[in-house]
């Protein structure tokens, strides 16, 4: 099947493609992309400003190809060297080798890796709203239904089975009983139709300053400093983008890059600081080196919520 878009890019940083996309898959069943970093390859649908597509990109070396099939192809093939970071620069991104080694290490094993911009904010905005003060494993299933529940098929095309996320209009007039047959409460579900309604002046969002665009995103109800974050480092390419509020993230900056075991959202900030504006990378760069603070006491579980 011919795709309806069809062009080739030479990167112009070294650039992995498919580690770099790889914050765009909610779990190893996200039924909304496939990447297979053996062969270099991603298949992903997404909504376009110009409509629904199935995109397709295959690396090899620095070469990029991207096709796509349905109304957003031309706008998604276009726009495939900025989705894997083309715009992300890093030059002077530093880490002391002396200081900290293990991190120093991996940042120069993990060059290619970029920050991701997919410029479509509502698909970004549903998945961290159902992410909000819950576990992992429970957000990816409530997500996973939802895709199942509310999606519908993408356009055709020859790659795997893929889903689309719903469209904003479908899920802000979807009733509660949907929602919690996800495990998602009432607080949450509220939060994600609101959003839904706004979806339109959202998605212009994508095209100003990314200080409006999260002024934008704050003035909805239920959206806070996490939230924006989690939405402009995937959709805006914020490299800058740090997840004030995280469960984890505290603890993991914290042990890295000052021994304490446990952190404090201010105090991760203060560690941050020397690496602004690239401190979504320096988070980025901690969780691929594999430190991880030493555990006490149980995991939190994972309950129902009504």
């Amino acid at each position: 099947m011919s795709p309806d878009a069809e062009r080739s890019f030479t990167l112009s940083h070294p650039t992995d493609v498919c580690r770099t996309l790889s914050p765009l898959s909610r779990g190893r069943f996200d039924p909304t992309i496939r990447i297979d970093s053996a062969v270099g390859t991603v298949w992903r649908s997404t909504r376009t400003p110009e409509g629904p597509c199935v995109q397709y990109l295959k690396q090899r070396g620095q070469e990029l190809t991207a096709r796509a099939w349905g109304p957003g192809a031309k706008w998604a093939t276009d726009r495939a060297p900025l989705l894997v970071g083309s715009e992300d620069e890093d030059g002077d991104f530093a880490i002391d080798p002396v200081k900290h080694e293990v991190l120093h290490r991996t940042w120069q094993r993990h060059r290619g890796v970029r920050t991701v911009c997919t410029q479509v904010i509502w698909e970004a905005l549903f998945r961290a709203i159902l992410e909000q003060k819950v576990t992992g494993k429970e957000a990816r299933d409530s997500y996973r239904l939802l895709i199942r529940t509310l999606g519908e098929p993408p356009p055709a095309h020859p790659g795997p089975t893929l889903t689309m996320a719903p469209k904003a209009s479908v899920v802000a007039d979807t009733p509660h009983h949907v929602f919690m047959a996800a495990n998602v409460e009432r607080k949450r579900a509220d939060t994600i139709r609101q959003a839904a309604t706004y979806a339109h002046r959202l998605e212009e969002a994508a095209h100003i300053s990314i200080e409006e665009s999260y002024r934008r995103l704050r003035a909805i109800p239920g959206i806070g400093v996490w939230t924006v974050n989690e939405v402009g480092v995937i959709a805006l390419g914020d490299a800058d983008a740090v997840s004030v509020g995280d469960y984890h993230t505290k603890n993991r900056v914290s042990w890295a890059l000052a021994g304490e075991p446990r952190g404090t959202d201010d105090r991760m900030v203060e560690l941050l600081e020397p690496y602004r504006p690239y401190r979504a990378r320096m988070v980025r760069i901690i969780g691929l080196s594999g430190i991880s603070p030493p555990r006490y006491g149980p995991r939190l579980t994972i309950q129902q919520r009504w």
